[in-house]
């Protein structure tokens, strides 16, 4: 194992001052007090040396450590001290000549400050503390991290990094160790050969066990899901389902799964038995949840998918039966003109004169069976029921492997499912008459009822089996239902913060998200909140003549938003400004942006190697390409040089979704720091919008959309913030909705974006949605479909609201259920918490509380509250215009950067051709990246080329350049051969030169 695990130049950067120091920094670390002032005038002698004692004695706090060459301290920091100090700064020069005197003054410092040099027991402290965290984080860079903030905790002087690094190093393989330890006792002889077992390749079969249980389907057909439940009785053979790893941090099992995804056999057989063995353990736990999780999904896919075309089929049908019904309506025209004719026809001859002027003919031809009649779902279960032969070819034997829970309110369809699972497994084909039937909708009782009534006992079989595994798949979704051992399909009150704990986090996170913890307290700042926007819009509503208005019959007026007045100049201003950026190639633009960011140093290898090739650059950079342009290994390869096993490698072991996501954050990061950043905003809001992409092949992550793709397609669903970077990236199938998925980026938000309001189209918000968005200290700002004609909900009386209100408060026609907001507000803040502190997702929590017919009284609470919510967000944009335009400017952001993935997204029409979700995740994040980088690139280079026009025509207003979107391609070279010039890049000192006006393309 490499002790090295940073390169020279990340050493030398270690052992340096930061190029730069914030301000708040400057000025929290390098204030002196009048104590200290006197102190340092008593401890040297000369304005050199006591310039350079304040340095240190101010650094050390700051960095940990000082420097060797104290006099190369930021420019800012050695200023502010030789000000405090009355002496020029220039006496700082000439300061450490004498290394006596630096280390001398070191030791004063560190002694004022209380701190200490690492001695036998700091060591042996240092070392305890890092092993404990290197059984979880085995990523050195982390480590060292984690070790630089201990010891500065502890007040201790940060040791040389080459001698930190050198014991990350032991400590690292002491955690190897002490993870086996943690693992042996469940090793028994048995274990351990089933799990050499999975790296054998078994007669009849031409890979082995482990890289067949990872090869994923990519269809939910029959057969991919007996492949599935072949898996999982295998993995339960094995007793892969009750390995017990909790000895483990869940981020070193993560870790030792994944090596165990992308390792070879060969590679792991070769292992010793102290890393073999906890990989394998970890692997064959990990698929035991993944492959039950899969399962389950493509189980619910399956039914979806059959009742998604019998519904479809219905459509056609009920179109058809609607034109061949014509006739009928004219018919009933006719006799409607008859039997509504009282001045001349009389009741009594009304019969008469129908058989005489319409005939009997036509009469009798008109009438319709009472069994032709349609049922009161028009007939869809009955075209379910069409594919019972597709149904029976899988459910059977899912059914039969999997177990399920359910809470009380499910109890009678839980029944049913094990009924149905005794018919299966015997064979049996008569439902027993006390099966249950109370979970059976409304919408299709008639099917039971007419066929019991008639005798015909397949036809209930087969309607009441349909409707038990159909209403089984929505209570999963649901959590009405779960499985025992799933991550997915868990038991949801798991999805909460254990009840016992609650109570000491309560405080702690109404504070962090400054929420009331009492439900009445709450309720009085929502009603001043509705009070405030209501008074504003009845206001806009009194004059009568805006935008938003009250029409003469009492309607609401809501006009379309104007287009944005754009000042003439702006474009010409755009156009100079592009005119001057210089014209990179693709990769030199990555190159450049990473030199600044270090972005790259974020991709680490999958199973913890610390070595980087000297290439290793290079073939990231193209790997990433490869991915976000869509060539693929293959085509990149041809364009690149590098072969496509290496670039095969590089992906499988660098570009994973946890380190795209550092690396994002790190592009994200240095963008955000750029000054021509805060033009376009603060980095306190963002928008997040589904952009559409055609599928090639099947993916169980594709769906149908006649709308938008000819076959099948995926949705990347991106959270850009007002600074036109790309801060959240996630694929989810296109006919879900937006809503289930905006609170996840946000809330995983490891950027140094201060989020705090986020705006989104109709699909991406519901009114719990709303909720959750409020009691996490989020803002929701939507931009909604048709604001007029939803209903919007007060708090008091109608006539209260109306009486204060007479114009806006007679648009608010639904009342809030404020008594059941007030019992469930302590289990809304608690789901809330278990959300913000990330030990639930959003969108899992959040597709329960959808998915559930019967809404327990928890989710009631949260539609209640975001009536609320919603009421209060709708009002303030009927009566501010300036907040409509605010959102709406956000959103074209999200569509501008729409556009610049679609430009670079380019090789092979931009249809998607990885089938996996997790390599579908990872080139979206690919994409991400680099368009991240190209933002970042032309922040940077337009606030240059703003100096160059300022410099030649004076002062030019930044406030234009709020109209100026850095989702600008047409500079850049995505085309051709992909040449890495890394050195020359490297070697680059400050920016490259803008071009001049003359200049040619």
């Amino acid at each position: 194992m490499s002790t090295r695990f940073f390169s020279e130049d990340e050493i030398r950067r270690l052992r340096s001052w930061p190029e730069e120091i914030g301000r708040n920094e400057l000025i929290s670390y390098f204030t002196l007090g009048s104590g200290d002032r006197a102190w340092i005038q008593r401890s040297a002698r000369g304005s050199g040396n006591r310039l350079g004692l304040a340095v240190q004695l101010c650094a050390l706090p700051w960095l940990g450590f000082v420097p060797d060459d104290v006099p190369a301290v930021p420019r800012s920091a050695s200023n502010r001290l030789a000000v405090q100090l009355g002496i020029a700064v220039a006496e700082l020069d000439g300061y450490g000549e004498r290394e006596q005197t630096r280390t001398e003054h070191l030791r004063l410092a560190a002694a004022r400050l209380g701190w200490r040099t690492a001695g036998a027991v700091e060591w042996k402290e240092l070392d305890e503390f890092l092993l404990a965290r290197a059984v979880e984080h085995d990523a050195p860079s982390v480590l060292f991290r984690l070790g630089c903030e201990y010891l500065s905790s502890q007040k201790v002087v940060r040791p040389g990094a080459i001698s930190l690094m050198e014991r990350i190093a032991t400590v690292r393989k002491d955690a190897v160790a002490e993870v086996y330890a943690r693992v042996e006792p469940l090793l028994d002889e048995h274990l351990r050969g089933e799990l050499d077992g999975l790296l054998a390749v078994e007669q009849g079969m031409s890979i082995s066990r482990l890289a067949w249980l990872h090869r994923g389907a990519t269809t939910a057909s029959p057969m991919a899901i007996r492949g599935e439940l072949d898996k999982l009785r295998y993995l339960r053979g094995i007793d892969a389902h009750a390995l017990d790893l909790s000895s483990l941090p869940d981020a070193r099992r993560r870790r030792l799964a994944s090596v165990g995804r992308r390792a070879t056999n060969q590679a792991l057989a070769r292992r010793d038995i102290d890393k073999r063995y906890p990989v394998l353990l970890a692997t064959a736990a990990e698929c035991a949840v993944e492959v039950l999780d899969e399962l389950v999904s493509m189980f619910d896919q399956a039914l979806s998918n059959m009742e998604n075309r019998a519904r479809r089929k219905l459509d056609e049908h009920l179109a058809q039966r609607a034109r061949a019904s014509e006739g009928r309506l004219t018919l009933l025209d006719e006799m409607l003109a008859v039997a509504t004719d009282l001045d001349n026809v009389p009741d009594a001859a009304v019969g008469a004169k129908l058989r005489s002027g319409i005939g009997m003919e036509r009469l009798r031809a008109a009438r319709r069976d009472p069994k032709d009649r349609l049922p009161r779902d028009h007939g869809h279960l009955a075209m379910v029921d069409a594919s019972f032969t597709y149904l029976r070819e899988f459910a059977p034997h899912v059914i039969g492997a999997l177990t399920f829970a359910a809470s009380t309110e499910a109890q009678s369809l839980a029944e049913a499912v094990t009924i149905l699972r005794e018919l299966y497994a015997r064979g049996g084909r008569k439902v027993p008459d006390d099966a249950p039937t109370a979970f059976v909708p409304t919408r299709w009782r008639d099917y039971l009822d007419r066929a019991a009534k008639s005798g015909n006992s397949t036809a209930y079989r087969h309607y009441w089996e349909l409707a038990t595994l159909l209403g089984l798949r929505d209570a999963l979704r649901s959590g009405d239902i779960w499985v025992p051992g799933s991550r997915r399909y868990a038991d949801p009150t798991t999805l909460l913060l254990p009840a016992e704990q609650w109570p000491t986090w309560r405080h702690e996170y109404c504070a962090l998200v400054q929420a009331p913890a009492e439900a009445n307290t709450a309720l009085e700042q929502a009603g001043e909140q509705l009070q405030a926007t209501l008074t504003e819009l009845e206001s806009v509503l009194a004059a009568g003549d805006g935008p938003v208005r009250m029409s003469e019959t009492g309607e609401l007026t809501v006009n379309r938003l104007s287009a944005e007045a754009v000042p003439e100049e702006v474009e010409k201003l755009r156009l100079d400004l592009v005119e001057l950026l210089p014209r990179p190639q693709l990769t030199e633009l990555l190159i450049e942006v990473d030199r600044w960011s270090a972005w790259s140093d974020q991709l680490t290898h999958a199973g913890g190697k610390t070595h980087r090739e000297a290439q290793l650059r290079r073939n990231l950079y193209a790997a990433i390409l490869a991915q976000a342009c869509n060539f693929g290994p293959i085509a990149m390869a041809e364009a690149s040089g590098i072969s496509e096993e290496t670039l095969r490698w590089t992906t499988e072991w660098y570009l994973r979704e946890d380190t795209l996501r550092e690396a994002n954050a790190a592009i994200v990061g240095h963008h955000h720091e750029l000054p021509l950043a805060s033009v376009w905003g603060g980095g306190t809001m963002s928008s997040s919008d589904g952009q559409r992409f055609p599928m090639r092949g099947k993916s169980l992550t594709a769906r149908a959309m006649s709308r938008y793709f000819v076959d099948e397609g995926v949705a990347t669903y991106t959270h850009v913030s007002d600074q036109h970077t790309t801060y959240g990236t996630k694929v989810i199938p296109v006919t879900d909705r937006e809503a289930v998925y905006v609170l996840d980026e946000i809330l995983g938000n490891t950027t140094d974006l201060p989020i705090t309001e986020h705006a989104t189209d109709t699909a991406g918000q519901t009114l719990t949605v709303f909720a959750l968005f409020a009691l996490t200290g989020f803002t929701l700002s939507p931009r909604i479909r048709d604001l007029g004609g939803i209903t919007l909900h007060r708090l008091g009386t109608r006539k209260e609201t109306t009486s204060a209100f007479p114009n806006a408060g007679s648009l608010l026609t639904g009342t809030i259920d404020t008594a059941l907001i007030r019992s469930q507000w302590d289990e809304m803040l608690r789901l809330a918490a278990s959300l913000k502190y990330g030990h639930a997702t959003a969108s899992l929590a959040v597709s329960k509380l959808h998915a559930s017919s019967r809404r327990s009284a928890l989710a009631q609470a949260l539609v209640e509250y975001g009536k609320l919510q919603r009421t209060i967000y709708a009002l303030r944009y009927l009566a501010d215009e300036a907040y409509r335009r605010r959102i709406t400017r956000q959103l074209n952001k999200g569509e501008s950067l729409h556009s610049l993935r679609r430009d670079l997204f380019f090789a092979h029409e931009g249809t998607v051709r990885r089938r996996h979700h997790e390599q579908q995740t990872e080139q979206a994040l690919c994409l991400s990246l680099v368009t991240n980088a190209v933002i970042t690139w032309n922040t940077a280079y337009l606030e240059l080329a703003l100096e160059r026009l300022s410099q030649r025509r004076g002062r030019i207003d930044r406030d234009l350049l709020t109209h100026v979107s850095p989702a600008l391609m047409e500079h850049v070279n995505p085309y051709g051969t992909y040449e890495f010039p890394i050195e020359a890049e490297y070697a680059r000192s400050g920016y490259r030169p803008l071009r001049s006006p003359s200049d040619t393309v």
